[in-house]
């Protein structure tokens, strides 16, 4: 299997086991009382935020004359990683929430998915199917990182 197969068969894989776990309320007992510690969510959101800060490192390894060199292995890791995401998110929720934090979760996932049947994926020539994938994968990064320091202001807000 080449490099892309296995982005898409592991990110679906990791997407489907998540989503079926919640739609059947399937829980690691030990992990969700973990989860209602706030301790824990805490801990758990800020590992799931400097993942998401990780995943930006590639939009500087891009427009950075002295770092665009890495670019190209970066973009590995960065799909890696990605696709991971499901993980990281079970880690911290295993459910999706209810109002901002829904809208969050959906978007996480959405652009999760669009992430993972990238272009290596769809493989085409055509400038307008990159430039239409590109400009919503990184839209929806920009939403979710607003929506994700909006949920951390919130969170001690209410401390």
């Amino acid at each position: 299997m080449n490099k892309s197969g296995s982005f898409i068969l592991i990110g679906s894989i990791l997407f489907l086991v998540y989503i079926l776990q919640y739609i059947l309320n399937l829980r690691w007992v030990a992990l969700y009382d973990l989860q209602l510690n706030e301790n824990y969510k805490r801990w758990s959101g800020v590992f799931v935020s400097a993942f998401i800060l990780f995943q930006w490192i590639l939009t500087f390894t891009r427009i950075s004359k002295r770092l665009r060199k890495y670019a190209m292995q970066f973009t590995y890791i960065h799909k890696w990683v990605g696709i991971l995401s499901p993980i990281f998110f079970y880690l911290h929720a295993m459910e999706f929430g209810y109002g901002y934090l829904a809208l969050l979760s959906y978007i996480f996932f959405i652009n999760m998915i669009l992430g993972t049947i990238n272009l290596d994926i769809i493989k085409s020539t055509k400038n307008w199917i990159f430039q239409s994938w590109m400009i919503t994968h990184v839209a929806l990064s920009f939403f979710i990182t607003f929506l994700i320091l909006f949920h951390i202001g919130v969170v001690f807000y209410y401390k």
